[in-house]
């Protein structure tokens, strides 16, 4: 327990870039977004499949800076959506066309390989998009919230009051009792953060906070799914405690753009 609250403090610094904003948490995401591929590619080695890794690379590349073009470089921000829409297009052409013309690669490689750039790049790049919202950016730290905030409740709460198994196959100690005070938690502290930082959207943050800690959990049960099957315990050892980037930010994958999509769909109309 003492490791994991050291290791956490790991995190104040990216908390620091989310202040900034911009082009440093643009870059921070991106930094991340590429470990974790690295480490998730590396899991799938350990079953004798081999991801496509320079075309993985060089997809990812190609998202963050069609991404920065669009938010940072003046380029038309109406047409992100479409941009976002031909990457996948392209993305998943190209990966799939790869296996027919690579002969060390099947098809399995190159699955993995467009699951890992959608998966993780694509994911995240959506806290840089919402710190990029014209409006209501400053809800980017709901994004955190729900993720962090699940995973710190569901833990005490699971230790307080876990009885019944969530999902026994992928992680064992995981709660039904946990994963209720996870959301539970999320929902509160979400309703804090809208009632100080924007009282008008208060239900819109609650909300948020139910759907998100959802969204969270489930992020990490897939993330560990995924490990069950590599047979791996940890995707790295770069977090002392927490194992690799992937296995810190695992919850933050789905909630990331499940945010952007509320806020953009539901707040920003």
């Amino acid at each position: 327990m003492k490791t994991r609250i050291i290791s956490s403090l790991i995190m104040v610094p990216l908390l620091g870039l989310v202040l900034l904003g911009g082009i440093p948490l643009f870059f921070a995401v991106a930094v991340i977004s590429f470990i974790a591929m690295y480490e998730f590619y590396k899991g799938f080695e350990h079953m004798d499949i081999h991801p496509i890794r320079i075309a993985g690379y060089l997809f990812g590349a190609l998202l963050l800076g069609g991404v920065y073009g669009f938010l940072f470089a003046g380029m038309n921000e109406e047409k992100l959506s479409e941009g976002l829409l031909l990457w996948v297009f392209v993305t998943t052409a190209v990966g799939l066309a790869l296996s027919l013309f690579l002969k060390n690669h099947d098809i399995v490689d190159s699955l993995v390989t467009i699951i890992g750039v959608i998966y993780l790049p694509f994911f995240f790049m959506h806290v840089a998009m919402i710190s990029q919202l014209p409006e209501n950016s400053n809800m980017i730290w709901l994004v955190f919230i729900t993720a962090f905030c699940t995973d710190i409740f569901a833990y005490f709460g699971g230790m307080k009051f876990g009885k019944h198994k969530l999902c026994p196959e992928i992680s064992p100690k995981k709660t039904v009792e946990g994963s209720i005070s996870g959301i539970l938690g999320s929902m509160v502290v979400s309703g804090i953060f809208g009632l100080i930082v924007c009282p008008q959207h208060i239900a819109g943050c609650i909300v948020m906070g139910l759907i998100g800690s959802v969204f969270a959990q489930c992020g990490d049960l897939i993330a560990s799914a995924f490990k069950r099957k590599m047979g791996i315990k940890d995707y790295g050892n770069l977090i002392p405690g927490h194992g690799g980037i992937l296995d810190r930010f695992d919850s933050v994958v789905l909630t990331a753009p499940f945010i952007y999509y509320y806020i953009v769909l539901f707040i920003n109309r």
